[in-house]
Formats: structure tokens, sequence, C-alpha cells
């Protein structure tokens, strides 16, 4: 009888089957002296037997010789997971257990070359053993002594197909710095990853040639306007009223064709206004201002009506006086466009305490109110501001008008320019948008027809006499019945 080969006496003496097969594959897994093949047929066993043991033995240990335990996981397809991709997730493993799926299979791809499913990882990371935490190479960011290579890690990290969301966890630092990490990568490679200062290298430049030479002419075009006037007609909200002042103190210097005007007192702290509008249309302003020029040996007049509440000139008109009739011009294209408002101010002048405006206020039902301004009363009307506004920004270009025509029409272009450009008092009152129209919108006072309006102001607007020698007469001024 022929003596029996040394397998088969161990076989005889295992009692255990888990002793059997680790004794089968310990040549192959451990010595690494034999191959599968060899084994088999030293064993007398299928080599697929043998290298499946050992696959199984590999990521689990002895554990994974028990026939009771989960077998190991195949993809879909039925082909077998290589040795490297277990080697490679059971490092992951160790080093980080946050990451998704999909980013271990991104980083499988790019360390073993091997395209794997998100399932299929899923479903071998859920049955490898639990290894002990493990630290990266570098550890830490705030605890390497090198920032340098600290920095190396997170680049090399991330060019291993790890997410910044990882990177971030797994180095204990924020995903913003993460991010500036890459950038400065991207931008200058290794050198950008050195420490740099903070300290900025040139000062921020805001204001360039172009934009200088724009607020010379818009200076040059209305020089008595004051700095934030001038930072309101730019309309560029990326610079400041101060910087638009510096460069206008500049321009001044360097250009002699802007006229110097005399240097501006300080401006007083205003008191609490008793007239404070809560409401579009709850107080209207109305004054005369008399032009700084004279057109044809007399100065002009321009009249102008105010909303308390928006800022907004509801109306205006030039005349070659304060007369009653121009004042109630003005009212009357004022009611005509936005109704009658609650209450109505204005200063003692005569004009506006003659019999025929308060005849219309009173038919209108307007509370009118007069200020005198001699007895220090002056701060209450506001259209004494925005007469010196008007007088600032478009007197150079009322000084240019050749015509009556050509003087009412830069006067409406003063007015809508005033009315569609921001208005500090609106900015610091904390409006959306602090320009005039805007605030006022679509807000209307007390409406009348139009037939109506025309005929509470008829008799006082209008007042039409004829004389016994045949001329008509409008208020102190004459006509030929034909022209009359």
């Amino acid at each position: 009888m022929d003596a029996m080969p040394d397998v088969d006496q161990l076989q005889l003496r295992f009692v255990d089957h888990v002793q059997w097969r680790y004794e089968l594959i310990r040549p192959v897994v451990l010595i690494e002296n034999r191959t599968a093949a060899q084994r088999a047929e030293e064993t007398h066993t299928h080599p697929e037997t043998v290298r499946h043991l050992a696959r199984r033995f590999r990521p689990q240990g002895t554990r994974g010789l028990f026939p009771e335990h989960t077998k190991l996981l195949t993809p879909s397809r039925g082909q077998q997971v290589p040795d490297a991709v277990v080697e490679e997730l059971a490092r992951l493993k160790a080093l980080y257990d946050g990451l998704g799926y999909r980013a271990l299979a991104r980083i499988l791809l790019h360390k073993v070359h091997y395209r794997i499913d998100d399932k299929t990882v899923k479903r071998l990371w859920e049955h490898s053993p639990i290894p002990m935490q493990g630290e990266l190479p570098c550890g830490t960011y705030h605890r390497h002594p090198d920032r340098y290579q600290a920095r190396l890690q997170v680049v090399k990290l991330y060019s291993q197909g790890w997410n910044k969301r990882s990177i971030s966890h797994c180095m204990q630092v924020s995903r913003p710095t993460v991010d500036l990490w890459m950038r400065r990568f991207e931008a200058a490679h290794f050198a950008g990853l050195e420490d740099k200062s903070r300290a900025p290298h040139t000062t921020p430049r805001k204001v360039w040639l172009p934009l200088m030479i724009e607020i010379y002419h818009l200076h040059k075009r209305h020089p008595d306007a004051g700095e934030f006037r001038i930072w309101s007609l730019l309309a560029n909200d990326t610079i400041s009223v101060r910087t638009v002042g510096r460069v206008m103190a500049r321009n001044k210097q360097v250009y002699d064709d802007i006229p110097h005007g005399p240097a501006q007192q300080a401006k007083q702290p205003p008191g609490p206004h008793p007239y404070k509008a809560t409401a579009a249309h709850q107080y209207w302003f109305i004054d005369g201002r008399m032009m700084d020029f004279a057109w044809d040996g007399v100065q002009w007049w321009s009249i102008i009506r105010l909303d308390g509440y928006s800022r907004t000139l509801l109306a205006g008109a030039m005349a070659p006086s304060e007369a009653s009739w121009a004042a109630l011009l003005v009212l009357y294209t004022a009611c005509l466009r936005y109704g009658a408002p609650h209450m109505l101010m204005s200063d003692s002048g005569g004009a506006y305490i003659s019999t025929e405006f308060a005849a219309v206020c009173t038919r209108l039902e307007i509370d009118h109110q007069t200020i005198i301004s001699p007895q220090g009363e002056s701060y209450m009307h506001w259209m004494e501001t925005h007469c010196n506004i008007q007088r600032r920004l478009y007197d150079d270009q009322f000084s240019l008008s050749t015509t009556p025509a050509e003087l009412e029409q830069a006067h409406q272009a003063c007015i809508r320019l005033y009315n569609t450009t921001a208005h500090q008092g609106l900015l610091k009152e904390g409006f959306d948008s602090p320009v005039p129209v805007h605030v006022l919108g679509q807000a209307k006072g007390t409406m009348y027809t139009p037939a109506e309006l025309s005929r509470q102001f008829s008799r006082a607007l209008f007042p039409r006499t004829t004389n016994q020698y045949g001329c008509v007469t409008l208020h102190s001024y004459h006509f030929y019945v034909e022209e009359g």
C-alpha cells in the first residue's frame, strides 16, 4: 500500500475546516512561493477553489474562511474584482470613512486605473472589514509643521479623485480654504502654494482717466453743483461721493476752464421740520426765485412747485415777474397732473397772499399756510434748499438762452434732470430708490376733471376785461381786441 501524501495526512488530523482551508492557501498568500495552480495540484483540489479562498482571505483575514461568512461579491457583469481594488478600498477606509461611493469609484479609477460602478463599490465597502482609523501621511493641516507640504497634499488628493468636501473634512480645514489653494495652484502651480503676505502690493484704483474726463465734463457743464449732485448725474455706484469730490478738486487745479465760484459757508445743522410729510401730496411747497442773470434787461423769475414727501418738482414756469397769475398757472398745471394737495406752504410774497390765490385755494379745499422768512421761519420752507440746487445745477445753462422759448425749455430740462437723479435727503431716509420720480410713483391727490379745474381757475387765472378804448386787459397787460 502506497504512503499518503502530506496534505492528505494533515487533512486526517484537522477536525476544523477553517484550519484546513488556511493550510491550503498559506503558501499562496503568505509565503508566495507557489501559484494557485501549483497548490491545487499538490492538494488535489480545483485551482478555482484555491483562488476563491485566497481572495476571501486577503481583505477579511481568517474571518473570510468561515463557511457561513458572506461570500466575496463580484460585479453584476460576472467579472471578478481585482485584488488591487480591494486593497485600495481597505486603505481608503483606514484613511477616511466619509467618502461617497461615486468619489470612491473616481479615486479607484485614478489610483489603480480600474473602472467600477458605484453600486459595486457600495457592496464591497459595506462588507469589507472595519479597520483602525488611519491618518494621512502629512497629518491634518494645522498639525503639520510645513504648511507647503500640507497644501501640496490637498492638491495630490484632488488630483487622485477626492472631492473638496472630503478633503475639507479629512484635512480639517474649511471648504473656502481648499478652494483658495486650488485656485492658487491653477494660477501659479507650485509657487502658488508658498506662504504669501496679506499686505496689498498696490493700492486698488477705481478712478481712471476716462472717469475723470467724464466728471470733468459734468463739472464744466454744472460748475456750481456739489459733489453729491455730480455723483448723482454720473450714475456710477462703483465709486463714492467723496471720491467724486476729490476728482472735482483735482480737476479745478488742472483745468482753467472750470469756473471757480466763491467758497461756500459751512451748513448749519437742520432743526426739526414741522411739515414733515408722511405721504405723497400731503404738503406742497411753492416759491419763486429771481434768476442771477438778466435777459434783455429783465431778471426773470423761476416759479416751482415741490412735493414735500418725494421731493419731486411737480410743475414750474418762467415769468418776467413773480405775479399771482404765474403762481396760479403753476398751481393749475400741478393740480391738472397730480390732483390737489392737502396743504400748501409758501412765503409771504404778494403773489401768494393775493385775493385771487387765496380764493382758488379755498375753492379747491387746500389749506394754505404762509411762512414769514424774516422771523426765522425760512427753514420751514423746503423750496429754499431746492432753489439753491437749481442755481448750482443749471444757472450756467440758463445764461446761454437767447429767447424766452429757449429759457422755458432750459427750465423744463432742469426740472426733468432734477426729478430723475438721486436726492441726498431721500438717500438718508433709506428709500429703496433715492430718485424723486420713483418715490412719487403713481400717487395722486384730490383729483378734479379738467373742465371743473378750469372753472375753478378761470376767474382768477384769466380775468379778461375790455376797456372803453377797445383793448383787452389780462392782469396788468393790455392787448388789442384781436390779439386779446
